[in-house]
């Protein structure tokens, strides 16, 4: 058995794990009861997931020569590990473990179509063509991804207001409680909607999720906008080291600069216009859209300077 074979291998453990991680999430919402013992099975399942996709990135990086960032397998591995990363770290400052119900089937299908569509070909690490052979590749790529692993979570938490609060406008600055643990204001708003469907829901408690839930999308965006920043500047640098130009308006380039006035605007509205609530989840469950049309829509065209080991 070859190092392409233990690879993937590995990764179809990913994909079976993952999709043991999102029942057990699941479970965990409609049985609180037992959330304890639950949570902690899909904490470890998820981890372990992650640990597989570590050991599968630096193999092929130690096995091929370079970052392993240089086909659309890679990328979706490296995404899939991001997200799963980033959902550990969230969930270790807020104590939740219930956004495991909704970013683990993100990343279940994310390695769903890595290893179940892509054909064992496109798979394969191949030598780089001649211009991904820069020290560029490792800091725009994985800046990059960084930033789409960031910013769809905080648009997944956007999303989440949106439908919790039923797309009404919703005033946050009543009873203001600060950062609470997204955990607990969760957890008491599942357990008086699931637990006890005919008692009325506490409109406090409702505040409370969506107070959480806003801070926390603004945080998560605040922390990947930096990170889409770094990957267009760098980019702009290599593209100009490759191609003598610092911009082309290539279809990836022109949706990068999309996906960031977006999540500018985003930015903006909060810091100096003071917006919260359905206006700016309006804006970053627009940007959920928009990271994909960036990272795949414009790939499955098969145009432009970025299709290197894309589709097309």
């Amino acid at each position: 058995m070859d190092w392409n074979e233990i690879q993937n291998f590995l990764s179809n453990i990913v994909f079976g794990v993952l999709l043991f991680s999102m029942i057990i999430y699941w479970i965990n919402l409609l049985f609180l009861n037992d959330k304890s013992f639950l949570s902690q099975i899909g904490r470890i399942s998820t981890s372990l997931a992650n640990i597989f996709l570590f050991f599968i990135l630096c193999s092929r990086w130690i096995v091929a020569g370079y970052f392993p960032l240089s086909n659309l397998y890679e990328s979706l591995l490296f995404l899939t590990w991001i997200l799963l990363t980033t959902y550990l770290y969230v969930e270790t400052k807020t104590n939740s473990r219930l956004i495991g119900a909704i970013v683990v089937p993100i990343t279940l299908l994310i390695s769903g179509f890595a290893n179940l569509t892509l054909s064992p070909e496109m798979q394969k690490s191949s030598p780089l063509v001649p211009a991904l052979q820069s020290n560029w590749l490792m800091l725009h790529v994985s800046m990059m991804l960084l930033s789409y692993g960031t910013l769809i979570m905080g648009s997944l938490l956007c999303i989440l207001f949106l439908v919790i609060s039923g797309y009404k406008d919703i005033d946050l600055k009543t009873n203001q409680t600060g950062a609470l643990p997204l955990y607990n204001v969760m957890l008491e708003y599942y357990e008086t909607k699931i637990l006890s469907p005919s008692s009325e829901i506490s409109e406090f408690g409702k505040m409370k999720l969506l107070q959480s839930l806003d801070n926390w999308s603004y945080r998560i965006i605040g922390l990947g906008f930096p990170f889409l920043t770094i990957g267009i500047i760098s980019g702009g640098v290599w593209a100009n080291e490759a191609w003598g130009s610092y911009w082309s308006w290539d279809p990836k380039e022109t949706w990068a600069l999309i996906t960031w006035l977006v999540f500018a605007t985003y930015l903006h509205a909060r810091i100096t216009k003071g917006w919260e609530g359905k206006k700016t989840a309006i804006l970053g469950g627009l940007g959920f859209f928009v990271i994909w049309i960036c990272y795949l829509g414009v790939n499955f065209l098969g145009k432009g300077l970025h299709s290197y080991g894309w589709i097309s």
